[in-house]
């Protein structure tokens, strides 16, 4: 394909056929979000169309336009077995994402297997900032005005006896992965990217090109993140982004309902552990799926607008799917980005028209934001989850508060209710603020 980086195959003494590159498969999985504290919980909660939508409580937001977000509930480090104390300093997306590995690691087995050389387990995720002490930061700048503006030096003088020196290395985006990696001794290859609401798509899709390259053999990736704060919503409203219809909580994202006005700031963390095929084989792991295809784009256009003719999207949908050798008839499940803005909604829908042609209207399309509003750095890994329990249970998740048709979108959108269908491939987009844009085609493993 024009534009595609050439793979990296294994030698012909390696494999047998220098053709041939490394499958990866997934063998853990593990959440935490608005929908619940663990994978089997979420997944009764999207496949019963519930909402996690709700006023906002992790901070006073009663003044804000928007007053709604999608909370994790009734979760703590504790659940995990961490000493809370070790964990005090650490940020809300290290602590979900430690849990959500947690989870993981030990539906894998990984933690038992004692003939994994460390130096060829690696860690990639896709996180975004931690949250930053904004009491403190309060606390500096008013103590700092003068009449003038503001008083720098006092300013700094206050930070220096204010602020946690270790609180500000913790809200790093990259400290998750390491933690991870010190948490389950993986010596490898240690990333963070962060691409918006792709960033842990992009994780997923780099991890996966790094075990195909032979560059290591397992490797834990996904993302978290929250941006249920001050700033995260005061950013969001500026850019118009965000729901405001306070007062019906549950029903504020409706992603391609005519009636939709932005999307609902969600929070959590998910993670997968990748194996090389073989490797998995030989641990005797029990294989949830296959990382079939990846494929990634820019829109190279507006900085939070998606193109209009959604030639980011369609490259990026087409690019996983000749990655993963197969066509467009071949997917039957389409998790979309689907954001409950009106713009993504529109041109997404129209990007799958243009992918699946005359078989757009018959290949089922939902937008799981709908239940657990939108997950930002950690949304991707936590769809692509979604996509590997729909091929597990031939189970697709619903849109719920789909109930006002939009000419412009006019798929099937699973409307309200999951469905039971046959699903052995399935697509998650993901397309973030900056025109990033990640595709993953995920399927079941046939030996």
């Amino acid at each position: 394909m024009p534009g595609r980086w050439p793979r990296w195959r294994l030698s012909s003494e390696e494999d047998g056929d220098a053709d041939m590159k490394r499958r990866v498969v997934v063998t853990g999985i593990g959440c935490i979000n608005p929908l619940g504290n663990d994978v089997e919980t979420m997944w009764a909660g999207l496949k019963e169309g519930k909402s996690g939508v709700g006023y906002t409580t992790v901070f006073d937001a009663s003044r804000f336009p928007t007053r709604i977000s999608a909370e994790i509930k009734n979760w703590d480090i504790t659940d995990t077995g961490e000493d809370p104390k070790l964990w005090s300093e650490r940020a809300r997306h290290t602590r979900f994402a430690a849990g959500a590995a947690k989870q993981a690691v030990k539906m894998s087995g990984l933690q038992d297997d004692k003939n994994l050389d460390p130096t060829r387990f690696g860690v990639y995720l896709g996180c975004g900032e931690g949250t930053q002490d904004f009491i403190a930061f309060s606390r500096m700048l008013t103590s700092s005005l003068t009449p003038d503006g503001v008083d720098l030096a006092k300013y700094m003088r206050v930070g220096l006896e204010t602020l946690s020196a270790v609180q500000e290395v913790e809200q790093e985006p990259s400290m998750p992965t390491s933690h991870l990696a010190a948490m389950f001794n993986a010596q490898g290859p240690n990333a963070n990217c962060l691409t918006a609401c792709a960033a842990s798509s992009q994780a997923i899709g780099e991890a996966t090109e790094i075990i195909r390259r032979g560059d290591a053999d397992a490797m834990l990736s996904g993302g978290a993140h929250s941006m249920i704060h001050p700033f995260g919503v005061t950013g969001f409203n500026l850019l118009t982004a965000l729901s405001t219809s306070n007062d019906n909580p549950t029903k504020a994202s409706r992603p391609f309902d005519r009636l939709r006005d932005g999307f609902v700031l969600g929070e959590g963390g998910a993670v997968v552990v990748l194996e090389e095929l073989e490797c998995a084989k030989r641990r005797g792991a029990t294989i949830l799926g296959e990382i079939m295809g990846y494929g990634t784009t820019a829109d190279a256009y507006r900085i939070t607008d998606i193109h209009p003719e959604g030639r980011g999207a369609i490259a990026c949908m087409k690019m996983a799917i000749e990655d993963a050798g197969i066509t467009p008839a071949d997917i039957q499940y389409v998790n979309a980005h689907g954001t409950s803005t009106s713009v993504n909604d529109r041109v997404e829908s129209f990007a799958c028209k243009t992918i699946f042609g005359q078989r757009a209207m018959q290949t089922p399309v939902s937008s799981t934001k709908s239940m657990m509003g939108h997950l930002i750095a950690a949304a991707g890994v936590t769809e692509a989850i979604v996509c590997l329990l729909a091929i597990r249970d031939n189970v697709l998740p619903p849109t719920i508060n789909y109930e006002n048709p939009d000419p412009e979108c006019d798929l099937d959108y699973i409307p309200n209710v999951a469905r039971q269908a046959k699903c052995d491939i399935a697509l998650s987009n993901s397309f973030g603020f900056g025109g990033q844009n990640i595709s993953l085609v995920v399927g079941r493993f046939k030996g």
